[in-house]
């Protein structure tokens, strides 16, 4: 279970949710590569230099274990950032958690949302991605950089805002 669906009030629903765009993983799955595949050819050359008595498969195999950790490390590291980071539009709130072992989150009531900004570069427009700037009132500006479909997400938000200022007060 999500930390959006872990912390909803009673009677909330969530009515958008969105994440990280693809593109926080790129550098990370190059240096993946960059250090997986030589460690593949180190470990298929200790393979093939076990055959032969010269005693280079040992520092072969053990460099290319290496090599290859290094670059399951640096994919896994970019997966779990992308993972790590839940952003929700409820009927009353935005709601945005960052990080596993330190977390930060962001929950504001929609009728205290000044203003929701979207910032894209060009390479951000052609992808997908952007940076969304939240404001609260009174508060100072949260932006929230790589978010997936970043102009969905401030059109659910001001839906929701307009729908919140339609309904009757109690």
């Amino acid at each position: 279970m999500s930390y959006v669906e872990k912390n909803l009030m009673v009677g909330e629903t969530v009515v958008y949710k969105t994440r990280l765009h693809w593109v926080v993983i790129f550098w990370p799955l190059v240096l993946s590569l960059l250090f997986g595949l030589p460690g593949l050819v180190l470990l298929a050359g200790a393979i093939t230099a076990a055959n032969d008595d010269s005693g280079r498969s040992t520092p072969m195999l053990l460099g290319g274990f290496i090599l290859l950790v290094v670059g399951c490390v640096c994919l896994g590291m970019g997966l779990l950032k992308r993972n790590a980071t839940e952003m929700a539009v409820t009927d009353r709130r935005v709601i945005v958690k960052v990080g596993v072992a330190t977390r930060r989150t962001f929950e504001l009531l929609l009728s205290k949302v000044e203003s929701i900004g979207v910032e894209e570069s060009v390479m951000g427009r052609i992808l997908g991605y952007g940076t969304v700037v939240v404001r609260g009132t009174g508060g100072t500006p949260e932006p929230f950089d790589t978010v997936s479909h970043p102009l969905e997400f401030r059109k659910q938000v001001q839906q929701q805002i307009e729908k919140s200022q339609e309904r009757p007060r109690a």
